[in-house]
């Protein structure tokens, strides 16, 4: 029997004012509660938050709403896989534990309904991005992980906000060529037999076909909130209106 498969990425809460955030928010509260009842797996694919910092016995304020309809979402046995992206890294267990979700921090290989999925956030997956490389390995280390995190709270999600615009300031700066990275990337995929290889990050949407397999960029919530949805061995981009 072939599942319901959903597909969100780069909401970015936190990113916009407060009036904004608490619009987006809202926004995507509505989709996760219309989507619970007949939805079977929901792919988080990175960049939830604009920055994310969880300490062992505190996590950050705000944006309640969005963890308790997640919350929902599991306890009515919807799967979520969460993938952590460039802004929103610093996970310890709090989503697996408390939440229920699956947390994966690199590229994942699926089979839904038959076909192969390669899946990720798309960050530090593009050839000429060594810097960015470096920067992922020093941020994602464990052991600078424990050791920032004896900074009081007020200041660690404060380095961790700022560490989040650095982060976007350097990606929409950096040249990366006429070539799209990601697109070279996902050929390579599909060559290797992948059906389908799902990206964000870049915050453009892109359905792109190659070969015999596609290319989908889930784009960016602040232009353009959307899911994709596969079912029934068709693969949709569906917009999010704002009623």
């Amino acid at each position: 029997m072939d599942k319901k498969y959903l597909f969100i990425s780069d909401v970015h809460l936190g990113l916009q004012s407060k009036e904004i955030e608490e619009k987006k928010e809202k926004l995507l509260v509505k989709f996760l509660k219309e989507i619970a009842p007949d939805s079977d797996e929901l792919f988080i694919v990175g960049d939830l938050f604009d920055y994310w910092f969880e300490y062992k016995y505190v996590y950050q304020k705000g944006f309640y709403r969005t963890l308790t309809a997640l919350k929902d979402l599991t306890d009515k046995g919807v799967v979520v896989h969460y993938f952590i992206g460039n802004h929103d890294f610093m996970h310890l267990n709090f989503f697996a534990d408390e939440i229920g979700t699956k947390l994966y921090e690199e590229a994942v290989e699926f089979v839904l309904n038959g076909k192969k999925f390669f899946i990720a956030h798309g960050d530090g997956m593009v050839k000429n991005d060594l810097g960015y490389k470096i920067l992922k390995s020093i941020l994602r280390n464990k052991k600078i992980q424990w050791l920032y995190s004896w900074l009081h709270p007020d200041i660690g999600v404060g380095l961790a906000k700022f560490t989040s615009k650095s982060s976007r300031d350097y990606t929409t700066k950096k040249n990366y060529g006429k070539v799209d990275g990601l697109f070279e990337t996902a050929k390579n995929k599909i060559d290797n037999g992948f059906d389908y290889v799902l990206f964000g990050h870049e915050h453009i949407r892109k359905d792109l076909s190659y070969k015999n397999g596609r290319y989908i960029n889930l784009g960016f919530w602040l232009n353009a909130p959307c899911y994709a949805k596969y079912e029934k061995n068709n693969f949709e981009i569906i917009d999010i209106k704002d009623e």
